[in-house]
């Protein structure tokens, strides 16, 4: 059920409007999301939500997570985005923080500022989607912003909302479409809040933050309820698990677009390239 905002001071109606249309799309969907660990998320204060990122509508289930605490989250997103005038108008009105990677200063001071306001922060720290279906390089603001403004650092790990509209490798030739089966799960775990001291090293952090989302990612991905059909082509489904996803070295290496400052991953679920013995 969802809670109102707590103790909110601004005017709200674009995030309320958007909120209620991501409930139908969830309610037309027949989407079972499940939310669990959500009381990680503080109330009230500063807090940065560094989440794992694998689908383009995992802004509306971290955001669902906030709700359920009384929390609207400024996401940072691509800047991009804003080129529509319509709906740069509604980011604007929900807060949120346009980043231009040849020049992402504006955004980490933006975000500082709504962190020493009391906001909650939504941060994809991939900087973008992992074709492998694991956490790729990670950049080091969230732990920067943790570390200079005292906010707490709580990872999340999103997953089944891929299955939805993937964002993926072309597969035989055609880039993934989006894929309305009804009635999909998607889990939304909130982690437990990293505490960040004010003279810790962001990179350390980072890596520290990579081990998590991996321990909690490779936990989701292999519930039953997600695992693939044994004759099912599972392009978006890890490689170490049986997937055919692409692997995390050759997808880093040549499929994806990292950001530039990325600390490289020491996270992946086994050394190299190679699957975990049973």
């Amino acid at each position: 059920m969802r809670r109102r905002p707590v103790a909110p001071t601004r005017d709200e109606r674009w995030y309320e409007r958007s909120i209620r249309t991501g409930e139908r799309l969830f309610a037309a969907l027949r989407l079972d999301v499940r939310i669990e660990g959500a009381r990680a998320i503080p109330v009230h204060g500063p807090v940065v939500l560094a989440s794992t990122h694998s689908s383009f509508l995992d802004f509306l289930f971290v955001g669902q997570a906030g709700v359920t605490r009384g929390r609207y989250v400024r996401f940072l997103t691509r800047h991009d985005i804003w080129s529509s005038r319509p709906v740069a108008r509604a980011m604007d009105g929900m807060r949120h923080v346009p980043v231009d990677r040849a020049a992402p200063a504006g955004a980490y001071l933006q975000a500082r500022r709504l962190l020493r306001e009391g906001e909650a922060v939504g941060i994809f720290p991939e900087g973008g989607v992992a074709f492998s279906s694991t956490v790729r390089h990670l950049m080091p603001g969230s732990a920067a912003l943790a570390a200079e403004t005292g906010a707490p650092l709580v990872p999340v790990a999103l997953w089944g909302g891929n299955r939805l509209w993937p964002a993926g490798p072309k597969v035989d030739g055609r880039i993934p479409r989006p894929d309305l089966t009804r009635g999909r799960r998607v889990d939304v775990l909130v982690g437990e809040p990293i505490a960040v001291p004010r003279d810790a090293d962001p990179r350390e952090v980072t890596e520290r933050l990579g081990h998590v989302l991996t321990g909690m990612l490779h936990g989701l991905q292999r519930a039953e309820h997600h695992r693939p059909r044994a004759d099912e082509h599972a392009w978006w489904h890890p490689a170490h698990l049986g997937g055919q996803a692409p692997d995390p070295v050759v997808s880093s290496s040549t499929l994806e677009n990292l950001p530039f400052g990325a600390v490289s991953p020491t996270w992946h679920p086994w050394p190299g390239s190679r699957p975990p013995a049973d």
